[in-house]
């Protein structure tokens, strides 16, 4: 058998802990106290056994002898309380058998307590021996019937203490027969004393392995309630029991508190239906619960088992091992085991588990949850050889309200617009956002092509009806891209990319849109790619340079100022369009380097200008709305040595969309330093009044398309082109009519009341050689 740390044989614990609780080893202080159960029961039984031993062998001498001397007689009784007081003692030295769990002070302690002890049973022995050799023998009758009794004690269960004091007795009587000359007596006694020491050690054997096991069986329930004493105590969790009709025992304080009642309470009710609560009236049994009764039903032991139960009203989620339990005869009594409480752990996982795949602002499933649920469909396509579908979405028109009210206005949009995205799908159909303000829409069966149609114009219809929030009615559109699985792809990620794709082509498009992907989108896609590696290298090549488009004044026709117009010219790609490019560069916010280059080329050139012809410089919105702007014009005026005065910026009226107050800001440092502000394309974008109340515009520029339409005739057109030129001289602002290319386009904006004209007719964008020829032209011409 293995021993414990201490050296004890383990069948006591295990039974307690393995067999009867099933969970974990004792601890060494459980080991302790059973160590000292053991010895309190042992010492009991040895200090009753050695003192009858000792008043047997004296009521047997004083029958023989009839008288004892008192000199022996103390002798004896001193022996005898020496023996009964030293029984731990002894037992303790002789049943440590594993002298390394024993010191060597101990060992000696011990040793020496034992030879007191004996030392007095020995001279009390020669003493009866010298006496009853002088008394006619009576003496050795006398120790033949210590013998006896000493025999007859140890052959009934002696424990270590009385089979030394049988031993002492058997050695000593033998020395006496020796002495007195009955050889034949002597061998007798030491056969007889072998046959005691024989029987004295079978039966301490038997006596030390009964008694552990009687521990471990008569003493189980408290050696189990010890232990589970011990594991509530130290452990957060609690332990339950049931009997083999699954009704609750021995009801733990801590158990009952996790049910919410009394440990009376629940004593004896049915473990399943208690935690079932209502839902056995309903019918709606948590499938874990089943479970669980299937494997106390089958007798199993099981582990870490999640279990939904429910306590009154609430809903909680336990977590259960447990283990069968059986007698002495294997019979199965009931199951034991561990319970606790993991309801705030099981929410918390919930609760990341929905965080990582639903969007937390709109409720609706997020990038990861819509890329599964694309998956899933396009898995179904394949094994049904149907069709599915991703529709990508993105808002129009959402960037500008979420600069102008702020990001709380925007997340509230943003959950109306989920909304009423939500309500056009049906179960076919699974809608999520994406991020920022872009949807998407997975669509598992579209073999019907045409409902992919119909449901991206339901969306943008349903998107672009007005919406009321904090009291602001907004408008904002929808553009749509899709792509068809697994025609346009046969991967999640490719079909994914093709609908962006076909969302970007609606965007360039106008918006308000939908577009199937095509093919040809992708090659698109590639040239624009290839087209923004290009630009990233398009200064150091030195392939971007500036053309310069007189403006004249109105009356007398003579260059007043020139606009700097961007021009590229790849070595791979050949001549790009501004209209090609500029949105690039706007898009990947390369027009930030582009834009300082162009500012600080521009100032340079005019300085071979006369005085009084200003350059005009375009600045988009991603310029503005940088912080460092205004000292970036400031550094181009400073190293150009160019007068403040001679630089205009033009701005068009989107870049008050993005963030109005900042460009506003930053527009006003730039008129504190003595520049001038053009507002272009007035009139063809929101045309807000609000812009010319608070910014003072040295300039306001008439489209193109207002002066082709007056040329011809147009009732609207004539009448924009008057009231822009009526207002802007109410606000002491001149007027530049663009796009003039005949004589008769000029007259016609001359006599509408422009001040300035802009067109072919007076000059194409040049080269800045020409520029400065022209200016030279109008200088000598002057004089």
């Amino acid at each position: 058998m293995s021993k414990n740390p201490t050296g004890l044989p383990k069948l006591p614990l295990r039974l307690a802990s393995l067999e009867v609780i099933g969970l974990r080893e004792p601890s060494e202080g459980t080991w302790e106290r059973l160590r000292a159960l053991q010895y309190s029961e042992l010492h009991k039984f040895s200090r009753i056994r050695l003192a009858a031993h000792g008043i047997a062998g004296t009521m047997a001498a004083a029958l023989y002898f009839g008288t004892l001397p008192p000199w022996l007689l103390a002798l004896w009784l001193i022996s005898i309380v020496a023996a009964v007081a030293n029984v731990s003692r002894i037992d303790r030295l002789f049943a440590d058998v594993d002298k390394r769990h024993m010191t060597r002070v101990e060992f000696r302690r011990q040793a020496l307590a034992v030879g007191l002890c004996a030392l007095p049973w020995i001279a009390a022995l020669l003493g009866a021996v010298s006496f009853g050799s002088s008394a006619q023998h009576f003496g050795l009758w006398a120790l033949a019937a210590m013998l006896i009794a000493g025999s007859a004690a140890t052959t009934s269960s002696a424990p270590v203490s009385v089979v030394v004091f049988d031993l002492v007795v058997g050695v000593s009587g033998a020395a006496s027969f020796v002495i007195s000359g009955d050889y034949p007596f002597a061998v007798a006694s030491l056969a007889f004393v072998l046959t005691i020491v024989a029987a004295a050690l079978n039966s301490a054997r038997t006596y030390l392995s009964a008694r552990i096991a009687e521990a471990g069986v008569a003493e189980k329930d408290e050696v189990v309630s010890l232990l589970l004493r011990e594991f509530e105590e130290k452990e957060s969790d609690w332990l339950w029991q049931v009997d083999n009709h699954r009704r609750l025992r021995s009801v733990s304080p801590r158990f009952a508190f996790a049910l919410g009642k009394e440990p009376q309470e629940v004593e004896g009710e049915r473990f399943i239906r208690l935690i079932g609560g209502d839902t056995f009236e309903t019918g709606e049994v948590p499938r874990s619960l089943h479970d669980l009764a299937e494997r106390l039903k089958r007798r199993e032991s099981f582990s870490n088992l999640l279990v939904q139960v429910h306590i009154g009203e609430q809903r909680r989620w336990w977590e259960l091992s447990g283990t069968p339990m059986r007698d002495q005869s294997g019979n199965y009594i009931g199951f034991r085991g561990v319970g606790s409480d993991v309801s705030e752990q099981r929410e918390r996982d919930e609760k990341i588990a929905y965080l990582a795949r639903y969007d937390t602002l709109t409720g609706l499933p997020n990038r990861l949850m819509l890329t599964e649920a694309l998956g899933e469909a396009m898995r179904f396509s394949e094994q049904w050889r149907t069709r599915c579908a991703f529709l990508m979405i993105d808002l129009d028109r959402f960037k500008a309200v979420n600069d102008s009210l702020g990001h709380l206005v925007g997340d509230r949009l943003l959950a109306k617009v989920s909304e009423r995205l939500n309500s056009v799908c049906t179960d076919n159909e699974k809608c999520g956002r994406l991020g920022g303000d872009e949807f998407a829409v997975v669509i598992r069966d579209a073999t019907d092509h045409l409902r992919v149609d119909r449901i991206a114009e339901t969306i943008i219809e349903q998107l672009s009806q007005p919406y009321i929030v904090d009291n602001h009615t907004l408008f904002i559109g929808a553009s749509v891209g899709s792509a068809i699985g697994p025609r346009d792809g046969q991967t999640v990620e490719t079909l994914m990319r093709n609908a962006d794709l076909a969302l970007y082509r609606a965007k360039d498009d106008g918006g308000g849109t939908h577009c199937n992907y095509i093919p040809s989108l992708h090659a698109t896609a590639e040239e624009r790619r290839k087209l923004e590696l290009s630009l990233r290298q398009a200064i150091e090549k030195n392939e971007l340079t500036l053309n310069y488009q007189p403006v004249v004044n109105a009356n007398t026709e003579k260059v007043v100022s020139f606009e700097a117009l961007l021009r590229w010219n790849s070595e791979e790609h050949g001549f790009i369009s501004p209209a090609k490019f500029i949105p690039l560069a706007e898009d990947t916010r390369l027009i930030v380097p582009i834009g300082q280059w162009v500012l600080h080329k521009a100032c340079k050139e005019a300085t071979r200008w006369d005085d009084d012809i200003k350059v005009a410089v375009n600045v988009s919105g991603e310029q503005l709305l940088e912080p460092n702007f205004t000292a970036t014009v400031v550094q181009a005026l400073a190293e150009t040595g160019l007068a403040a005065n001679r630089l205009e910026v033009e701005v068009t009226e989107s870049v008050f969309l993005r963030d109005g107050k900042t460009a506003n800001e930053t527009l006003e440092e730039i008129l504190a330093l003595g520049c001038s502000v053009a507002l272009d394309d007035f009139g063809t974008g929101y045309s807000s009044l609000g812009y010319l109340r608070d910014l003072r515009f040295s300039t306001i520029k008439v489209d193109r398309s207002f002066v082709q339409g007056a040329s011809e005739d147009s009732p609207e057109s004539l009448a924009i082109v008057r009231a822009v030129v009526a207002m802007a001289q109410s606000l002491e602002m001149s007027t530049t009519a663009e796009g003039v290319e005949t004589a008769e386009q000029a007259q016609l904006v001359r006599d509408l009341g422009c001040t300035k004209i802009q067109g072919y007719y007076f000059g194409r964008p040049m080269s800045a050689v020409e520029a400065h020829s022209l200016v030279l032209k109008r200088s000598k011409a002057a004089a």
